[in-house]
């Protein structure tokens, strides 16, 4: 294929003998394909034939990103959570994706209770550590809650003296907390 030439999904973009594959392609029998529709892209440094989408692609999830996602299910040692967009792709909703956070990736000191520190419904911040297993961790001060609800009346906490007060029942809760938490910024 040509540099610029418009491709689909299962075109060949070229051969492993010239190329290394890029950016949405893959090999297959020597060859490499694209993934998706867009332009072939030949990188002639890196000697990589890549696509640049011509359609809206799936958000590509890497080690070391940002993503926001909603606790769904606490267990002994892991927060899992659903992934609703990754920082930078607000406008591009992740569906269907899940990631867990393991105590040991919560902060950086030891966790006793991941239920003192998270819960059902609360909106986190987190980075990818492994995109494989989807594991994400909290550790970082600018990582952890950004918005939690009470779990007696359901209102959102507010962040006061460093601690968690619902404004209707006045109940008291305590959370890793993102240092953005409450200012409704990723």
């Amino acid at each position: 294929m040509m540099d610029g030439s418009f491709v689909l999904p299962g075109d060949e973009v070229g051969s492993l003998e010239e190329f290394v594959p890029g950016d949405y392609t893959y090999a297959r029998g020597g060859m490499i394909f694209a993934t998706t529709a867009g332009l072939v892209k030949v990188d002639p440094k890196t000697r990589s034939a890549s696509v640049i989408p011509k359609t809206n692609p799936p958000v590509k999830l890497i080690q070391g990103d940002i993503v926001v996602g909603e606790v769904i299910d606490l267990k002994d040692s892991l927060v899992i959570v659903s992934l609703a967009f990754k920082k930078g792709h607000e406008d591009r909703p992740i569906s269907d994706e899940e990631a867990t956070i393991h105590i040991s990736n919560v902060r950086n000191s030891y966790v006793k209770d991941l239920r003192s520190l998270f819960s059902l419904r609360d909106i986190l911040k987190a980075k990818i550590v492994d995109e494989r297993q989807m594991r994400l961790s909290t550790g970082d001060e600018d990582l952890g809650v950004i918005k939690a609800y009470c779990n007696r009346c359901l209102t959102g906490l507010m962040k006061k003296d460093g601690k968690l007060v619902c404004p209707n029942c006045g109940n008291n809760e305590t959370r890793k907390m993102s240092s953005a938490y409450g200012l409704g910024e990723v």
